[in-house]
């Protein structure tokens, strides 16, 4: 078909050309160049593409919500999918309108026009995202990238380890994908990751790390951590191992496009702390991992020995070796001394039998420890 006959086309049946898909679901690169010099020559019909365009993503989203696996559509499932609401219309009662105008179509538009029926009953405003809806889910994202981008599946049952271009490394879990500009050639290294993924970040400060997650965004400049957050569920989850990051929500970067620095906004992790996001009260919890690992460069690795040592000396070294801000009245409890050896202990087990012996209680608040105490 010549790129000329595309003019006179409906955007139901543009939505059908598998050239027009390429570019949209696949962000094919000679696709991509085609109706990118296309729609230079022809600006006029930027209205006709957008409608398409709104059509075959708005397909692809619900479909890509139905199945297990969460794999992109293929193009003959779009095509599948189309015919199968021109199916699902021959066997259902529209108003007679709409029938006898159905049927007035050559055989050969019949699952265009099939489409278009839909797209008459119910009107384009229930098709094309909302102009007040901010994009957040991988599909919606990654289809308004910039640039054509690269995806990676693991539809297996073990990890899989992504090499990205910088060097950083991504392990992704099974029934997970992500997306990403094969070059980082702009200003940002930008990943978006639907299921879950552990992430090594090579640290370069003038190119910050950005992980756009089906509502939340994580922005880093070297560490390693986890983002779990797959399509559709109640909770999605960020967990620092080491180095430091902020996790923000979609709609504040929606609200902030321009803001670099969003750890102002953000909240901020550190090592063995975490956030989970609560999807359906659109909450964000900050706490500390289930059970706090040593860090790589803590002065004390297998041993913690105390002899007679005041309580903050104590707490300072328990602050080293595991990341975990530490909160105590240090005037009140000056006069507390420890005397214990402690070897493999998981730091809560550490914080208990530390507790016991200076007759002082903790609690965790938002990633932190708080001891509370009468004095010694």
């Amino acid at each position: 078909m010549s790129m000329q006959e595309y003019r006179d086309m409906e955007p139901e049946e543009l939505a059908l050309d598998s050239s027009f898909q390429r570019w949209q679901l696949s962000h094919d690169p000679t696709a991509n160049s085609l109706w990118e010099a296309w729609l230079a020559q022809n600006p006029d019909k930027t209205e006709l593409v957008d409608k398409a365009a709104s059509l075959l993503i708005s397909l692809h989203t619900t479909y890509s919500e139905h199945i297990a696996e969460r794999v992109p559509i293929s193009e003959h499932e779009v095509q599948e999918e189309i015919s199968r609401l021109h199916m699902a219309l021959e066997d259902r009662e529209v108003p007679i309108i709409a029938v006898s105008w159905f049927r007035s179509w050559p055989v050969r538009y019949g699952v265009a026009a099939s489409v278009l029926v839909l797209l008459g009953l119910f009107g384009w405003s229930q098709l094309r995202p909302s102009a007040n809806k901010t994009p957040e889910t991988y599909t919606e994202l990654v289809a308004l990238a910039p640039e054509p981008l690269s995806e990676i599946s693991n539809s297996s049952d073990k990890p899989l380890q992504v090499n990205l271009p910088d060097k950083s490394t991504i392990t992704l879990y099974p029934k997970s994908r992500v997306s990403y500009d094969k070059q980082f050639a702009g200003t940002r290294r930008e990943i978006y990751l639907s299921g879950k993924g552990f992430f090594e970040v090579v640290k370069n400060p003038a190119k910050p790390f950005y992980v756009y997650a089906n509502g939340l965004v994580t922005k880093v400049l070297g560490t390693s951590f986890t983002v779990q957050a797959y399509e559709g569920a109640k909770q999605m989850k960020v967990v620092v191992r080491t180095g430091k990051v902020a996790v923000f929500t979609q709609k504040q970067v929606a609200e902030q496009p321009r803001k670099e620095t969003y750890k102002l906004d953000g909240i901020v992790l550190t090592p063995n702390q975490q956030i989970v996001f609560s999807t359906e009260k659109t909450q964000i919890k900050k706490s500390l991992v289930d059970n706090p690992v040593l860090l790589e460069q803590a002065p004390q690795k297998q041993l913690f020995t105390f002899k007679r040592t005041p309580i903050a000396d104590v707490f300072a070294t328990l602050e080293q070796s595991y990341g975990v801000p530490i909160a105590f009245d240090k005037d009140l409890m000056r006069a507390c001394y420890l005397t214990a050896s402690f070897t493999d202990e998981p730091l809560f087990e550490k914080l208990d039998l530390i507790c016991r012996t200076i007759n002082a209680t903790y609690k965790q608040v938002d990633g932190t420890i708080q001891i509370s105490s009468n004095g010694c």
